[in-house]
């Protein structure tokens, strides 16, 4: 794995040459317009770095994008990879790793998710402040990378405390519906059952989706603070409509301002 990470960093620092990132930014389905805000030094397509994943979903560019944000250097996936598309915990989480040794401080993650909360509305936004595990897998499986952090890293801050709290406190400056709540990842590709939905919520979770747990236990692996959003693009509850992948990127572009200006704010505060 070292050695693997060692050449997509190579490969990384020889396309882009300006200041380590501080801040590693991760795009979830729909929600890759903040990229407009940011000033770009240097855009890398996933499928030119050694080693990383490329990723099969529609809605998901592909690319390593390097530049300015809110006033700090960031370092940004503009879309990310799943488990349910074939790949293995380890290649999910394999960009997480490379931002660590890139530099950053900070991840923030953001996703689609399917609200389970009965407060919540459609296109609400929820800040997630833990998180249930329901994935097959985890990436942390298998010989441990000493060099990276412990074996049995601790999890009783797997989202920043002190960034879920600004990140509350922004969004209501904003004027904006936001929630805090447990997010539960599930492994997909087919979307949750009435049943499921209703046992999901019965064991704790506000919200699901299919991703951002791999890639927190990775960080949180490595010491990395992290900071994630989910916004709600549908709601299994009460008369569960049918969901497509065309209505979740609809409600996800509609609430994507609010998102970004959350993040924008939260990264020129931190």
């Amino acid at each position: 794995m070292m050695n693997l990470l060692n050449d997509s960093l190579k490969y990384i620092n020889a396309q882009y040459t300006g200041e380590s990132p501080q801040i590693g930014i991760i795009l979830g389905t729909g929600l890759g317009a903040l990229v407009n805000d940011v000033k770009i030094d240097c855009e890398i397509p996933y499928d030119q770095i050694p080693h990383f994943p490329v990723s099969t979903v529609e809605s998901h560019k592909g690319k390593l994008i390097f530049g300015k944000l809110s006033g700090k250097q960031v370092v940004i996936m503009q879309g990310r990879f799943h488990f349910y598309e074939g790949y293995t915990m380890q290649q999910v989480t394999f960009p997480v790793r490379v931002f660590k040794m890139l530099g950053i401080e900070k991840l923030i993650i953001s996703n689609a998710s399917g609200g389970l909360n009965e407060q919540f509305l459609l296109g609400d936004l929820m800040i997630i402040n833990d998180h249930i595990s329901l994935m097959p897998k985890n990436p942390l499986t298998g010989k441990n990378l000493d060099e990276l952090g412990d074996r049995f890293p601790d999890m009783s801050d797997a989202y920043d405390k002190s960034m879920v709290s600004e990140g509350i406190k922004i969004g209501e400056e904003l004027g904006l519906r936001i929630h805090q709540g447990v997010f539960a990842a599930v492994p997909g590709p087919n979307l949750e059952t009435p049943a499921e939905y209703k046992y999901i919520r019965i064991i704790g979770a506000d919200a699901v989706g299919m991703s951002t747990v791999p890639e927190n236990i990775v960080a949180r692996h490595m010491g990395i603070p992290c900071f994630a959003i989910s916004v709600i693009t549908d709601l299994g509850f009460g008369e569960i409509e049918k969901v497509t992948v065309e209505k979740v990127i609809a409600a996800a572009m509609k609430a994507e301002p609010g998102m970004t200006a959350i993040i924008k704010e939260l990264i020129a505060r931190h």
